[in-house]
């Protein structure tokens, strides 16, 4: 038994095959609803990832700061509210919850509230492989930073970011398809 191919190219409304795979003059076929499907899929997943690479890296830095424990706190507060809540009530909550306690939200289409949702849940994931690449870096990189002169800033800069975000390119690699499946 051999695959039809030909229902991609089906009228949606009439079931008819046209001649083309494209509809023509507003007819729409199954072709055209999977690629408008896959732009939406891409959109909302790369405009998820850079908020979650932002946001994540921002985290996971702050989570590894010395002699701040309330920043390093709300770190993890951050991460523990992220991760312990699942991806689909978060939606919920960025689509009904969100807009009624802030009454602005309420004109931003379902588009920006579900990247938002996403990228933060995601946030969270990116938050902890960076925490973990820093925390898997010799505490020496660190020592050399601050004998250098380096502000905590700089050390972190030019220092432990860059090895970290070397020590964690596999892991980012898996978020990158994980926000891909959850979109």
């Amino acid at each position: 038994m051999a695959w039809d191919w030909q229902v991609f190219c089906q009228d949606t409304i009439t079931q008819e095959v046209g001649s083309s795979c494209f509809g023509k003059g507003g007819d729409i076929t199954y072709l055209d609803w999977l690629l408008s499907a896959w732009g939406w899929t891409v959109s909302v997943s790369l405009l998820a990832l850079v908020i979650a690479l932002i946001v994540g890296s921002l985290i996971g830095t702050l989570r590894t700061l010395p002699d701040s424990p309330w920043i390093v706190r709300l770190g993890n507060a951050w991460v523990e509210f992220f991760r312990n809540i699942p991806l689909l009530v978060h939606i919920f909550l960025w689509y009904h919850v969100i807009p009624a306690i802030f009454p602005a939200m309420k004109s931003l289409p379902g588009f920006v509230l579900v990247v938002f949702a996403l990228g933060f849940f995601t946030s969270a994931r990116i938050a902890e492989q960076l925490r973990s690449g820093i925390q898997a870096l010799p505490r020496g990189q660190r020592y050399a930073g601050m004998a250098m002169g380096f502000t905590t800033f700089q050390y972190y800069r030019y220092v432990l970011l860059p090895m970290a975000f070397r020590i964690i390119i596999p892991p980012l690699t898996s978020e990158t398809m994980n926000i891909f499946k959850n979109s």
